[in-house]
């Protein structure tokens, strides 16, 4: 399996989401992952994960049929009960074996706080799913040298108290958020710094051999033709895809990804 090493030896497989955010209603989804599918099935290095609007993970699930995974974009923290507009995790059972959480646009615009995606990681775990957590500091954040300051807040914030035996099955997405749409662009330097810090920050939690299991990606106005200077640092273990998870340059990533972990 490629790799960096994780927890007694094993090695992390890469793992690339594609992160379809607000496009592709069922019928588009559905012909979308169509046309990549067997581009992705035929790159086994590289866990890929389509990541579609709730609408339309159920046309996608019965292209996929399990041959790739499939991730919800976010999630509550009930099974059930009076959340209009909610979509609860009993309802992503057997749909989905992630789910993105934090993301910096949830965050962002709709509020949601580190207790908040701690909650929902938490019943993520408890009913059989894998969280993809986020967490990333702000353009001002950065500009204060307040990234390490930022980054352990939402770590021990977002991240704690979760189950360590299942903590293999947890994926952090690094999203540099003054790299994205601000013409700055975050180097591979920048992301394996804070990645470095993450891991430390978890190792303080769980210790040092539960968290090496623990895969990070980096999600930053991820393309084919940056991937590569990221996967290319061991510490890195794929990517969170925007835009591009949209377009067959998702398949790119998938194969530059599973070339350079090699």
């Amino acid at each position: 399996m490629s790799g960096a090493t994780g927890a007694n030896g094993a090695r992390r497989k890469p793992i690339v989401a594609g992160n379809w955010k607000m496009n592709y209603g069922p019928t588009e989804g559905r012909e979308f992952a169509e046309s990549i599918l067997g581009d992705l099935i035929a790159i086994p290095q590289v866990e890929s994960v389509l990541c579609p609007p709730a609408i339309t993970l159920t046309a996608v699930h019965a292209v996929t049929d399990g041959a790739v995974k499939l991730g919800a974009q976010n999630m509550y923290f009930e099974a059930r009960g009076a959340y209009t507009g909610e979509i609860s995790p009993t309802m992503l059972q057997g749909l989905c074996t992630y789910v993105i959480l934090g993301h910096s646009e949830r965050r962002g615009y709709f509020g949601e706080t580190d207790e908040l995606v701690n909650r929902k990681a938490k019943a993520a775990f408890e009913y059989g799913l894998r969280p993809i957590v986020c967490v990333g500091e702000r353009l001002e954040d950065r500009d204060a040298n307040l990234t390490e300051r930022f980054i352990t807040t939402q770590v021990k914030g977002s991240l704690g108290g979760l189950p360590a035996e299942r903590l293999s099955e947890l994926v952090v997405a690094y999203e540099p958020i003054w790299a994205i749409g601000t013409g700055r662009a975050a180097t591979a330097q920048d992301a394996a710094d804070v990645v470095s810090l993450i891991r430390a920050q978890l190792a303080e939690l769980y210790g040092a051999e539960v968290v090496a299991g623990v895969r990070v990606q980096y999600g930053g106005s991820v393309t084919s033709a940056n991937i590569a200077e990221f996967a290319a640092n061991p510490a890195i273990d794929g990517a969170l895809v925007g835009g591009a998870s949209l377009t067959p340059d998702f398949v790119a990533i998938v194969q530059c990804v599973a070339e350079v972990k090699g």
